[in-house]
Formats: C-alpha cells, structure tokens, sequence
C-alpha cells in the first residue's frame, strides 16, 4: 500500500482505538512521528491523567524528529492539565509539519493548538480523515461541547415492537446470544439507565459480566417508589435515584432508607416527572460521559421526545406478543405525522444468533 498522509493516519486512529473505555472524559487520541516514510516513533493516550499521543511518539523518536512529519488524530493542546501543552513540546521537537485529523472540540482549545503552530512555522493540515474521527470520539464530543452524556437507547423487542406481554412478562424475548452481546455492550459505558417501572416490573439487576469496573446503575424515579429490597441495589456498583425535590410523608421516610444505598439526585420538574434535560446535565456533573438507557418504554419515549437520544441500537426479535395492552418499546407523546418521524442515519444491521441487531444515529 502506498504510504500516503491517508495511510499514517489511519494508522494513528487504529492507535487511538487501544485506549477505548479508558480515555474518557479525555478524547481517543493517536499519533505517529514519519520520515521519509518511516515510522519513528508511536503513541496513543492510555488512560486520562496519563502522557498525550503526540509526546509519547516524540519521545520515542528523540532527535530524529528534527526535520520529521506529526501525525496526530486530534488537534494538540495548548493548555495545562494533568499534563503540559503538547504544542510547547511539538515546537521544540522540530518536526517541520503537524497532519491533524480533526479540530479539538474543547472550547479552552478548538483551533488555538493550530494557531500557535503556524505561528512558530510548522506546517499544519487539518481534517484528515475528519468523520471517522468524530464519529471515534463522538462520546468526548456530545460531552465536552453540550455538558450532557452522549445518549444510546438499547431495545429488546418483538418483530410487533413488544418488550413484554400484557402480563408483564419479558424474560427473555431475544436469544441467549443477544442477551450476551448486550453484556459485553454494557462494559462500554459509564451508566445504564432504566425508569423505576422496570425495576418495579423486571427487577432487573443491570450488571455488565465481564467489565474491570461496573457501570453506574441510574433509575428515574420521580416519585422515590423504588423498594429497598430492589435487586438494582446488589453487587458492587454506585447507584443513583433521579427523582425530584424532598417530598412529605412515606415518601420522605423512603427517601432516607434509599439514601442510605444510593446517591439521590434531586433535578427539576416538568409536568411533575422528572426534567430529562436537566438531569442529562447534572449526571455529565458526576462524571457520566455516556449513558445506556434499556427501558422501559415511557422513559425512551420520553427521551426522544426531548430530543436527548444520540444513538439506538434494537434487537429484533422473529417473535410476534400481539395485544392492545402488551408493552410497546417507545411510548411518551411521539409523533402526530409521519414526515415528522425520527430517521436514522448511517444505519447497519447485522445478526446475533436468531434475532436482528440494528444500529443508528438520530
């Protein structure tokens, strides 16, 4: 293969990609150093707090970076954190040309790292490989610019889009190997978020089985009727109840037994449920960059109605529930017109065992 700007970056997002799960809230980033065609030197940004891509790559080409290009998925820094501005070191390397991919969408920096670059004579080109970056770190991306969790509903249902009988039962519509899929989903997230009606019908105990650290367990709970006993209370995961202000009677009394097993987040109320948009802001507060809402219908229904839902992802099951009263997979207000329909957007569908997986953006 020819060894074109092209190639070297994408080499650099296949770097980015070993830091998956670890980086955030801290983008993906990678970066490489290139002389003559030849790789110098590698980084990519391990874990947040750690060294950035593009002074692990000029480290481990030391001099021979003089003279050499940067290749580097995101714009470089220009700030202090954890770590010092990264432009500083690519300006004493002497590399004679930075290739970014894409424009860092962090106010405090967005375009400055550029700037100060071509100001102390090196070479810049910007937007290489540009939406495949982003769509790479579209979590960092929703959270960084929007202060909001970047938000995937995930949907078990029924070829008639039913997630339980009339009875209630949902146990299990998809296969064993969907169910599986949907475990090893669960560990890429900081949250899974269900509303107090799953807990109170599934009693659901949202586990990721094979994450180093489980997710926070999130439940809308408006009213504080969650019981104590609840299942979404075991295990070793932080647990954290939306509901709105402290209420009176048994509902203060509930609230003290929960509090003593949950974090309680008290956000503000519309039409007297909880506001999904402000608690979607509250909870990128408590460091949740991204969320995994899997029921129940009211509370999706109600989040696309928001306009809050970056992604779905639903698995279909060759199943048929049937009936007026069965429990659909998106409720709230919806739509009055079909031009006025949600369309999903680079939309892929793939098979897991028996059932279908389909997969997009809003």
């Amino acid at each position: 293969m020819k060894r074109t700007h092209e190639y070297f970056m994408n080499l650099a997002m296949q770097l980015a990609l070993k830091g998956k799960g670890e980086t955030l809230p801290n983008p993906m980033v990678g970066s490489l150093v290139v002389k003559r065609g030849r790789i110098l030197g590698r980084g990519f940004h391990k874990k947040a707090g750690t060294a950035h891509a593009e002074t692990i790559a000029l480290d481990q080409a030391g001099e021979r970076s003089q003279g050499a290009t940067l290749y580097t998925t995101l714009e470089p820094c220009t700030h202090f954190g954890k770590t010092g501005p990264c432009v500083d070191r690519i300006v004493k390397s002497g590399v004679k040309e930075v290739i970014v991919g894409m424009i860092d969408p962090n106010p405090i920096n967005n375009g400055r790292g550029i700037n100060i670059l071509k100001q102390n004579k090196v070479k810049v080109k910007v937007g290489l490989l540009d939406g495949e970056l982003r769509r790479m770190n579209e979590v960092f991306i929703k959270y960084i610019t929007k202060k909001m969790p970047f938000l995937t509903v995930k949907v078990a249902e029924s070829l008639d889009g039913k997630i339980a009988t009339r009875s209630g039962d949902s146990k299990w519509i998809t296969s064993d190997k969907a169910l599986n899929f949907s475990h090893r989903m669960r560990q890429n997230y900081d949250a899974i978020m269900v509303g107090v009606n799953t807990v109170l019908r599934d009693n659901p105990r949202l586990k990721a089985w094979l994450a180093k650290k489980q997710p926070i367990k999130v439940v809308v709970d408006s009213e504080l009727s969650i019981p104590e006993n609840a299942n979404i209370f075991s295990g070793n995961s932080s647990v954290i109840i939306v509901t709105l202000h402290s209420g009176t009677g048994q509902e203060t009394e509930n609230r003290g037994i929960v509090a003593q097993r949950a974090k309680i987040l008290e956000v503000k109320e519309k039409a007297g449920q909880v506001n999904l948009k402000d608690m979607m802001k509250k909870l990128a507060r408590e460091g949740i960059t991204n969320c995994l809402v899997e029921g129940g219908g009211t509370l999706i229904g109600s989040l696309f109605d928001e306009g809050l839902v970056d992604k779905v992802i639903f698995f279909v099951s060759p199943k048929i529930i049937g009936g007026r009263d069965a429990i659909g997979s998106v409720m709230g207000k919806g739509i009055t017109r079909i031009d006025k329909a949600i369309r999903l957007k680079d939309i892929k569908l793939k098979r897991i065992g028996e059932d279908f997986l389909f997969e997009g953006y809003v």
